[in-house]
């Protein structure tokens, strides 16, 4: 899991706050939902791998 940095935030000045479409935290949700979803299949692999032994 340590390979799979976590999602970094857009800076302050990464967002112009005019309703772009997709905006920058849209990009950064969208990554961090992935990230989560990667970081829960690992987290059930390992598990299920550790009570198959």
């Amino acid at each position: 899991m340590t390979d799979d940095p976590r999602p970094t935030p857009p800076e302050d000045y990464e967002c112009c706050e005019s309703g772009c479409s997709p905006c920058v935290w849209d990009r950064y949700y969208e990554a961090m939902n992935d990230w989560n979803a990667r970081q829960q299949a690992a987290k059930e692999a390992a598990e299920e791998a550790g009570s198959a032994e």
